[in-house]
């Protein structure tokens, strides 16, 4: 099935090929830098334990609603239109005090109103939102045993790490950083050395670049290329190379 929504460095485009790359058992599954979940939810079967985790709190909220709640933030959601007054006063607010499905709500119109899903400025292109909020009750049931934290990479990794457990991390790219909302810049030596001390098994998405070849040099790299979402001059798509890396 598809994610409910759009985000930065979404692998919708990458999932299938991401996914082959799986170990054939595992019994453990954790996403770790969860975002919109694309390779979750492009799974076929779930894992006998499932954990999605995110450090955004305002996301992790949204998943929690959908999952416990959607009939609730579906009502919530049910008169808001596309419209740049809306979206700004969403931006604007101040979450303090708002419910847990109102401050749901506010963070899915957000991303799905915004351009290019960064929930700061707002996008002219045509929004089904009817139909975006219709989808959240497929999406409450593929989570209904799903275990969702929030919580920092080093201690998600530490608490569920065992041998017949597979970790799926895509952190922000090397480089990118600034495109998110954590300051992960500081984070890359850190998370290849919590990664280097695994029980279980990990595939690790990351740009490619050479530091992150030389990071992980160590480990087996599988060079993918997909279509950039930028047009070149000449009007043909660009390539943007991709690294799938993994212990096994």
């Amino acid at each position: 099935m598809n994610s409910f929504i759009s985000w930065i460095g979404g692998k919708k485009l990458l999932r299938k090929r991401i996914i082959e790359e799986f170990p054939e058992k595992y019994d453990r599954y954790i996403e770790v830098f969860g975002g919109a979940g694309w390779v979750l939810f492009g799974l076929e079967k779930p894992a006998s334990l499932e954990v999605f985790n995110d450090i955004d709190s305002e996301l992790i909220n949204l998943y929690k609603c959908i999952k416990h709640h959607p009939e609730a933030l579906q009502k919530e959601l049910e008169y808001p239109f596309v419209s740049r007054e809306i979206f700004n006063n969403y931006r604007d607010i101040t979450i303090k005090g708002l419910t847990d499905i109102q401050r749901a709500a506010r963070y899915f119109y957000l991303i799905k109103v915004s351009f290019g899903a960064d929930k700061d400025s707002f996008g002219t292109n045509r929004k089904n939102l009817y139909t975006s909020t219709e989808y959240l009750s497929q999406i409450s049931d593929r989570l209904k045993n799903t275990v969702i934290e929030n919580r920092d990479f080093t201690q998600l990794i530490k608490t569920y790490d065992r041998e017949t457990a597979l970790f799926y991390c895509d952190p922000p790219y090397y480089g990118t950083e600034k495109y998110y909302d954590n300051n992960f810049k500081e984070q890359h030596i850190l998370l290849k050395n919590v990664l280097s001390n695994l029980k279980g098994k990990f595939v690790l998405s990351y740009n490619d670049c050479e530091y992150i070849r030389e990071l992980y040099k160590e480990y087996n790299t599988i060079v993918v290329n997909r279509n950039n979402n930028l047009v070149s001059k000449n009007g043909k798509g660009r390539k943007f190379g991709e690294l799938i890396i993994k212990n096994f």
